[in-house]
């Protein structure tokens, strides 16, 4: 999953780059162009090249309650298997899921605002800079798969994700006061890591459930990843012009608090696992 975050991230970093001077030397039709012809492009190789891998099932309905009643059977029973017991795995299922939306909603609603923030005064940056600003941004997706490569080696997946969620908060913290190109590239540059909280997260949601419930967890998690989107797009689009006159900002420092929920509930799901569990089972025990 990191990886494939990592290739979204490189495109878009291509993309801003060379969409801002085109867009500069020719105007807004010709790169349109480019995105049309890749997007044709691509599904051409998909359905030349790339085989299925699955094969029909001659038995399968089309209109059918099944798949609903799995998602359903997953998170009100926390699934047939996984690494912990049922409640626990529930009541962690429901709680990464929770921190996934949190996380996914400011990176959706805070990504819609950095433009309107960049074109407008005392920024007032042009296309070239707006392109080179979005390939920071896009930047970060290879920097949080360096970052997640190395931290796995001496930390748990938990830190990993409270690092991740650590240069997340800090670069939106100075976002939300940048009055200076050198300022917003800062904010870019401490969010390198932004990136390694949502991999880790779907990874921790994996492990909770069986094989033979990855589908089902993975269809909830789309759908959650499309409610992020409405969600976050509808708050921090309505809080940008709400929040122009007394601090314009604020939506990135909205954003910032909002990240401290996630991190609260990943730190105590990892302190309940390393202390509170083990001294419960030492007292049964005795």
């Amino acid at each position: 999953v990191a990886v494939l975050e990592a290739s979204l991230g490189l495109s878009g970093m291509l993309a801003s780059i060379i969409g801002g001077q085109w867009r500069r030397a020719q105007g807004y039709i010709n790169p349109f162009w480019l995105v049309l012809a890749t997007n044709v492009a691509s599904a051409l190789y998909a359905f030349l090249f790339v085989h299925e891998s699955v094969y029909p099932d001659p038995s399968a309905k089309l209109l059918t309650a099944r798949h609903h009643k799995a998602v359903w059977h997953l998170y009100s029973t926390g699934g047939s298997s996984g690494e912990d017991g049922g409640r626990l795995r529930r009541c962690k299922l429901w709680l990464y899921t929770l921190c996934f939306f949190l996380v996914v909603t400011v990176h959706f609603g805070s990504r819609d605002l950095f433009v309107l923030y960049e074109l407008s005064s005392p920024l007032c940056w042009g296309s070239a800079l707006i392109g080179y600003g979005s390939a920071a941004q896009h930047l970060a997706y290879l920097s949080s798969l360096l970052g997640l490569k190395v931290m796995q080696r001496c930390l748990k997946d938990s830190w990993v994700a409270l690092v991740g969620l650590a240069s997340n908060i800090t670069g939106l913290v100075v976002f939300s006061v940048a009055d200076t190109t050198e300022l917003m590239f800062t904010g870019y540059g401490l969010c390198f890591l932004f990136m390694a909280a949502t991999p880790v997260l779907r990874s921790k949601l994996s492990k909770l459930v069986g094989p033979s419930e990855q589908g089902a967890l993975f269809a909830s998690v789309a759908c959650v990843e499309s409610l992020c989107f409405l969600v976050g797009s509808s708050i921090f689009n309505s809080l940008y012009p709400a929040s122009l006159h007394f601090m314009k900002g604020f939506p990135f420092l909205f954003a910032a608090l909002v990240l401290f929920i996630p991190a609260g509930i990943i730190g105590w799901v990892c302190a309940f696992i390393l202390f509170i569990i083990p001294t419960s089972k030492e007292k049964h025990d005795s």
